[in-house]
């Protein structure tokens, strides 16, 4: 790395390769920065690219200023405070390790990175811990339990894990998670299915459409929307983006209309009644129902469980939206679109097949490389209310093994991320999932949803339905228990909820939240409240 390096205190020289521009970029930052981190920069139009006798170089001084201008440090403790702990933000870890194996397995709104979790119950992650709360063996309780990153957590640190979720999709997200899959009968289930989608594909217009479409899109984009140098010009204000993509969007259209008209292809559907009916286009819709008739015939239940989850995945992929709004919808897509997040002319969905044989190759993949690391220990995430259910009991029906260890042991404690009040209505994010499967929806039993919104009857409701939550876990904790909560508190709650749970805040972590996927990446923290008995 040394010699390398040596370039860039050459002053006349600030053209470097994208290999030697991630080298000093990872110095710079102190974390790793690849080489694809670098391309992304240009092919965004984040970062100018160069030509010289062949290579693509980038200028050192325009990589400086972009990253100096991501992180204002000062600003975070001006907005935030200079009680931050910057070690916990784990800006050092990249995104394929915040999302490694199953973590991935299904997109989840709201969810903490394992690397928070690992802090917390591993006693042999981090040099900077000057205690340890958790060991092997210990039981780790999440009542609210997403996704189920601190049950898989759990799991890879040889710890048992108890998730509870009123959310019934939630649950199955995090159970086929933590399950042990018979890989070889899994692959071989995929593979006959996505034969038999094929063959449903073969001879539709749709297929044939999309591909001239793409040809057609690429020509166009090619010519009027060249990547990168189109975004820079918009970015440096040479280009008055509006005007110019709405002009060329117009000329596009014709040739779409065009390709409609000359496959006879049907776009929407004929009502828009439903969630499915109106989100996504009518070759879509037929392709889904062709997928969910050939899953249902699985006798398997793990098997199916895992090819209902593939499906979700790929049917949220393939709404009929812009990528810009994928995560928020607004309002359908059925035309070709200027796409702001592309810097070019996109469109919408009108086939699954490319989505669902990606994610069918990445879910075996992620379920085998957790395979490799998973311990012998229980995890299982319980459909219920946290504030009312009965632990040992669900556990005795589900798992009478894991229940006896319960009885016996008693959970150790609780690491777990409870709703943020006002924020997200959890049901709702999945719709599509519940009409689909025909699951059961308790939005009415949600803490915090974002429809009860902010207001002083919602903080209160709010504070009343954490309390009871930790009220009733109490029941089945050790007498010396620790309490982790995950919480961005900008209303001041939980020291009130700690009260009324009987517990006390014995300390507070606030930790920079760095790599948000939000649009917004204003300065943002979140705490970790350690609660024990009062």
């Amino acid at each position: 790395m040394t010699s390398q390096l040596k370039l860039f205190k050459n002053k006349n020289s600030r053209l470097v390769t994208f290999k030697e521009a991630s080298l000093w970029a990872s110095k710079y930052l102190d974390r790793p920065v690849t080489v694809s981190n670098i391309s992304y920069l240009v092919q965004y139009g984040r970062i100018k690219k160069y030509k010289n006798n062949g290579k693509t170089l980038v200028n050192l001084d325009e990589l400086k200023n972009y990253y100096d201008s991501q992180v204002d440090l000062q600003g975070w403790k001006d907005v935030l405070g200079e009680e931050l702990n910057w070690h916990l933000s784990f800006a050092q870890y990249k995104e394929s390790e915040r999302t490694k194996h199953v973590h991935r397995l299904h997109p989840y709104k709201g969810k903490f990175i394992p690397q928070l979790v690992e802090y917390f119950l591993d006693s042999h992650t981090d040099r900077f811990k000057t205690k340890v709360y958790f060991q092997k063996g210990d039981i780790v309780l999440d009542p609210f339990c997403g996704s189920g990153t601190t049950l898989v957590q759990a799991n890879e640190l040889g710890m048992h894990a108890i998730g509870i979720d009123i959310s019934y999709f939630n649950a199955l997200i995090c159970n086929v998670k933590i399950a042990k899959h018979d890989i070889s009968e899994l692959a071989d289930t995929i593979k006959e299915i996505t034969r038999h989608f094929e063959e449903f594909i073969v001879n539709r217009n749709n297929i044939a459409f999309e591909e001239e479409l793409l040809e057609k899109l690429s020509e166009f984009n090619n010519k009027f929307f060249p990547s990168p140098e189109f975004k820079r010009k918009v970015r440096r204000g040479d280009i008055n983006e509006l005007e110019y993509s709405s002009k060329k969007h117009q000329e596009f259209l014709k040739i779409y209309q065009s390709l409609v008209n000359k496959y006879n292809i049907q776009v929407k559907q004929k009502s828009n009644n439903t969630f499915l009916d109106k989100w996504f286009l009518q070759p879509v819709r037929e392709e889904i129902d062709f997928l969910q008739h050939e899953i249902n015939k699985i006798d398997d239940e793990k098997i199916k469980n895992v090819l209902t989850i593939i499906l979700s995945r790929t049917v949220r992929s393939c709404r009929a939206t812009t990528h810009a709004d994928l995560a928020t919808l607004k309002e359908p897509v059925t035309t070709t679109y200027y796409c702001k997040k592309h810097g070019k002319i996109c469109k919408p969905i009108f086939s699954m097949i490319g989505w669902w044989r990606r994610y069918s190759i990445d879910t075996l993949n992620r379920l085998i490389e957790f395979d490799k690391l998973r311990t012998n220990t229980f995890q299982v995430c319980l459909v219920g209310d946290s504030r009312t259910i009965d632990i040992e009991k669900e556990l005795e029906r589900l798992n009478p093994e894991f229940g006896n260890l319960v009885k016996t042991k008693k959970i150790k404690g609780i690491f777990s991320s409870p709703p943020y009040v006002g924020l997200i209505d959890y049901h709702e994010q999945h719709a599509y999932a519940y009409e689909l499967f025909g699951f059961t929806r308790r939005d009415e039993l949600e803490i915090g949803p974002l429809y009860k919104g902010q207001g002083k009857d919602a903080r209160d409701s709010y504070i009343e339905g954490i309390s009871q939550v930790l009220l009733n876990c109490k029941r089945f904790l050790q007498k010396d228990y620790d309490v982790f909560l995950v919480a961005n508190d900008k209303f001041n709650l939980y020291p009130e909820i700690a009260k009324k749970a009987g517990m006390k805040i014995i300390k507070e972590f606030k930790r920079p939240v760095l790599n948000r996927v939000e649009k917004d990446r204003s300065p943002y923290a979140e705490s970790i409240f350690h609660m024990k008995e009062k």
